[in-house]
């Protein structure tokens, strides 16, 4: 059991590092909300990571595996998903002032919000739940039930998914000053769009 957990460990770590989605978003809510903005993201990753696992255990998410149509709908639900955030956020980038950012900043639904967006986008991102059914079955340990097991490792991903998270969240916040800057954030929103848009646009032409 030991060893499964390790090499788990070792794979979960090395895609965390990894920049992509969930780092976009991270970095965006950090300059855009600051810290608790961006855990209230990071709890939605997570959040999104248990599911994910319990369903891989469980063999629901094999549904993605088997059925076209169960992959392809939650395939175009996420493109469309995150097209619409990419060009909501370059439309709204047009209304960013210095006023606009420190209303973002005391806004007591920020968080909220940024939990239910980047849980969504988690759920509906297809390769999440296909990494999952491919992967997690080799490595839970044969001395818990399914979904013990598999809860077990999507917390160890999630562990290694905060600490990863918290460096960062904790090195943009020595920038603070500079990313609350109105013309930074007009940038970061705009580039963060643009990369939602393109994740969107690859996730739409990925093959099952």
């Amino acid at each position: 059991m030991l060893q499964n957990l390790l090499s788990f460990t070792i794979l979960a770590g090395l895609l965390t590092m990894l920049p992509g989605l969930d780092t976009a978003q991270v970095l965006r809510s950090v300059t855009i909300g600051g810290k608790s903005t961006a855990y209230a993201t990071v709890a939605g990753i997570l959040t999104g990571v248990w599911i994910w696992g319990a369903a891989a255990a469980l063999g629901i998410s094999a549904l993605l595996v088997a059925s076209h149509i169960a992959y392809t709908t939650v395939k175009w639900a996420g493109t469309a998903y995150l097209i619409y955030l990419g060009i909501k956020m370059l439309w709204e980038s047009r209304k960013i002032t210095h006023e606009s950012v420190q209303a973002k900043i005391a806004d007591k639904t920020s968080s909220r919000k940024a939990f239910n967006r980047a849980l969504l986008i988690n759920l509906t991102n297809p390769k999440t739940g296909v990494f999952y059914i491919a992967i997690l079955p080799q490595f839970l340990p044969h001395e818990f039930p399914a979904l013990v097991g598999g809860l077990l490792l999507a917390t160890i991903h999630n562990l290694l998914t905060l600490i990863w998270f918290t460096m960062m969240i904790y090195g943009a916040s020595f920038a603070k000053e500079t990313l609350q800057n109105p013309r930074v954030q007009k940038i970061i929103e705009r580039a963060s769009g643009v990369a939602l848009i393109g994740f969107g646009i690859r996730v739409a032409f990925e093959k099952s």
